[in-house]
C-alpha cells in the first residue's frame, strides 16, 4: 500500500503544510488508498523535505514529482483531458504557490505577531511534541527564510508579496466549480493545500483576512475538503 509522509494535522486539516496536504487531497480524490503518517523529523525524507510517499520499496519526494509518478504508474486520468495552455497555467500557478508558501510560513513561524497563537495551537493539538521542538523548527525555518530572502523582509512587505499572489488566484478560481470546469484537476488540489491551510487557520493573519473576503476561494476550499472528507 502507498505511505504518505507528512507533518501533523492541524486546525481540522490533514497537513498543516500545503504540499503535503496537496497530496493528502490529490490522493482522495483519485481513489488510491493509503496509509497516511504524520512526522516532524525530515530526515529520512528524499532532500531532507516533506512529503514524501512509499511506493513499495520506491520513496519518492517533491510533490510534483509524486503526482507524476502516481498519475504514470497508476494510469490516472485526472488531468488527462487539459490543453496544452491548461497545462501550462497549471505549472505557473504551483510556481505561484511555491511563491506564496513562504508568505504563508513566514506568517507562523517568522511574525512575532501571530508566531505565539500558532505555537499554542499546534502543542495543543499534539501534546506529544515538546516547546523545545517546537523553538528549534522556528530558529530553522528563520534560517531558511533568511536564505529564501522572505526573512529579510519587514512583515507588512512580506504580506504585501503574499497577498499579490492570492489577489491573482482569486480572479483565476470561478465563483463556481473548480479552475478548469465541472470536474476536479491536481491543479485544484494544489489550490486546496496552499487556501485549505489559510481559510482553516483560526489566527487573524493578512493572507487569512483575504480568504475570508473572497468567497470564490472560501467556496473552492470547502469543495474540495468536502469531496476528500465525506
Amino acid at each position: 500500500m502507498l505511505t504518505l509522509f507528512s507533518y501533523p494535522e492541524l486546525f481540522g486539516v490533514a497537513d498543516n503544510n500545503p504540499f503535503g496536504l496537496k497530496i493528502y487531497a490529490f490522493l482522495k480524490l483519485c481513489g488510491l488508498p493509503f496509509r497516511h503518517e504524520h512526522i516532524i523529523d525530515t530526515a529520512q525524507a528524499p532532500r531532507g523535505q516533506l512529503p514524501y510517499l512509499l511506493d513499495g520499496d520506491e520513496k519518492i519526494g517533491d510533490s510534483d514529482t509524486i503526482i507524476a509518478h502516481l498519475i504514470q504508474r497508476y494510469g490516472l486520468t485526472i488531468d488527462a483531458e487539459l490543453s496544452v495552455a491548461q497545462r501550462d497555467t497549471h505549472l505557473l500557478v504551483r510556481r505561484a504557490l511555491d511563491d506564496l508558501y513562504w508568505v504563508m510560513s513566514y506568517s507562523r513561524w517568522k511574525d512575532d505577531q501571530f508566531w505565539p497563537q500558532f505555537r499554542d495551537a499546534f502543542l495543543s493539538a499534539h501534546k506529544d511534541t515538546s516547546a523545545a521542538t517546537l523553538q528549534g523548527a522556528r530558529e530553522y525555518n528563520s534560517k531558511r527564510y533568511f536564505y529564501q530572502g522572505i526573512g529579510r523582509y519587514e512583515p507588512d512587505a512580506a504580506y504585501a508579496r503574499g497577498l499579490a499572489d492570492r489577489e491573482v488566484l482569486a480572479r483565476l478560481v470561478p465563483q463556481d466549480g473548480f479552475v478548469f470546469g465541472a470536474k476536479p484537476t491536481s491543479l485544484d488540489t494544489a489550490l486546496y493545500g496552499s487556501i485549505a491551510n489559510i481559510y482553516f487557520f483560526e489566527i487573524d493573519t493578512p493572507l487569512h483576512r483575504f480568504v475570508l473576503k473572497h468567497q470564490n476561494l472560501v467556496g473552492h476550499c470547502r469543495a474540495i475538503h468536502a469531496a476528500i472528507t465525506a
